[in-house]
């Protein structure tokens, strides 16, 4: 099993090119099954997550051929409707098949699935509105199996609360089904607007794009001629990165991003002190003096994402003050708090909030990745911490970051993949 060797450095310097965004990257994979047409998606990230996604498609019938970076689907000879279960447990994202196979065939099995351990995501949002259109569900043996003999029927979805996947899956099973589909409470992430953009270019009438109401005409079931396109920046990826040169107090140039993407993220920096160059498509962190304690509340977008908290608060340590952050989002995402204090982090939980005093000393240790996120804090804690650090489980880290050793290093930080 692979771990991380770290040890602490005076400054970074250098560009870092940012891949294409995870989040991104599998709505629209599932989207493929959608298609008619071989479909090529450039600027994908060569994560985990990607690979198993793509894994699944393969063994249901799909063609898959991986080029640099980019990647080939050819769902046209797509014939196995069961998503089984020793894929879907490693990656939650897999629940994104249902809509798109159930609109295209009229029924499917999918295992109920897996993914981090940060806390309850149910998936009974996404099963209802199915069932509004006119699906029939039964959970049987661990797998969702979904019937709509007759093709899906438009309907007024209404989410209780914002939920990423289930607009996806909702949207790309309203493309296929019979009538218009209002989905209200949509969410608004870049992510799920590139999505809908997509199928727009591939025919598909799509109101709302970018807001909280989506009115989508399904076309009746006809296959799609989905055009060839290029995932959007990965906007946790540059989040992280940014946090890399304001822990270090470093200048650090990000290429192939989308500031607008980190309009939340980019505003708590700067309270924290931090200034930046902004082009189009880069970002230049400038070296800081001094780190400044934040206030943080993680929220749906546009508000300050759930996945940067994480090396949010690894960053707070090295503030001169207290930093107060509160989870709304899930319930369980502080694990990375046990091992930052192993580290010699000042943090006290209570409940969904962390209160973080600094500035502490960090010292290099041994310390656990428990989920995607919390493996980056632990990451960016280790460049500064006295000694070094390793940093074990990283599987969860290759879900979601494509080569994070190789780009650190790239810009100075004294950072290696190790086999335990």
């Amino acid at each position: 099993m692979d771990y991380l060797k770290a040890q602490s450095v005076t400054t970074l310097q250098g560009t870092i090119n940012i891949s294409g965004a995870k989040n991104a990257s599998l709505p629209l994979i599932a989207m493929t099954i959608l298609a008619k047409n071989r479909v090529t998606i450039s600027n994908l990230p060569q994560v985990a997550d990607i690979k198993t996604l793509l894994k699944l498609l393969t063994n249901m019938g799909a063609e898959v051929s991986f080029l640099e970076h980019s990647v080939e689907v050819d769902t046209k000879p797509l014939h196995e409707t069961k998503a089984t279960y020793d894929i879907v447990k490693t990656m939650r994202a897999s629940i994104l098949v249902l809509g798109p196979i159930l609109a295209r065939f009229g029924h499917c099995e999918v295992s109920l699935p897996g993914g981090c351990a940060i806390g309850q995501r149910p998936i009974d949002l996404h099963l209802k509105a199915l069932e509004q259109m006119g699906a029939t569900i039964e959970i049987k043996a661990g797998y969702i199996e979904a019937r709509a003999a007759k093709g899906l029927q438009g309907a007024n979805i209404i989410f209780d609360k914002i939920t990423v996947t289930g607009t996806a899956n909702i949207v790309m099973a309203a493309a296929l089904a019979h009538g218009e589909t209002t989905i209200t409470n949509a969410a608004r992430e870049p992510e799920v607007v590139q999505l809908c953009e997509v199928l727009s270019e591939s025919g598909v009438e799509i109101d709302g794009i970018g807001t909280a109401v989506l009115v989508i005409q399904g076309n009746g079931g006809k296959l799609l001629n989905i055009p060839d396109f290029s995932v959007i920046p990965d906007r946790i990826e540059a989040g992280t990165y940014l946090c890399a040169g304001a822990i270090t107090k470093s200048e650090i140039t990000l290429k192939n991003v989308e500031p607008k993407h980190l309009d939340a993220v980019l505003a708590k920096l700067e309270e924290m002190g931090a200034t930046f160059s902004i082009t189009q498509d880069s970002i230049t962190i400038h070296p800081l003096q001094n780190l400044k304690p934040v206030k943080i509340i993680t929220q749906e977008y546009p508000a300050f994402p759930t996945d940067m908290q994480a090396q949010f608060v690894a960053l707070a340590t090295q503030a001169e003050g207290v930093s107060i952050i509160e989870e709304r989002l899930f319930e369980n995402r502080f694990m990375h708090v046990s091992e930052l204090q192993r580290m010699g982090a000042n943090i006290t939980l209570n409940g969904h909030t962390a209160t973080v005093t600094g500035k502490t000393e960090l010292s290099g240790t041994d310390v656990m990745a428990t989920d995607l996120r919390a493996s980056s804090a632990l990451v960016l804690a280790a460049l500064v911490a006295n000694g070094e650090t390793n940093i074990h489980r990283i599987y969860h880290l290759d879900r979601g970051y494509d080569s994070l050793e190789k780009k650190l290093e790239g810009v100075g930080a004294k950072i290696e993949r190790l086999q335990e």
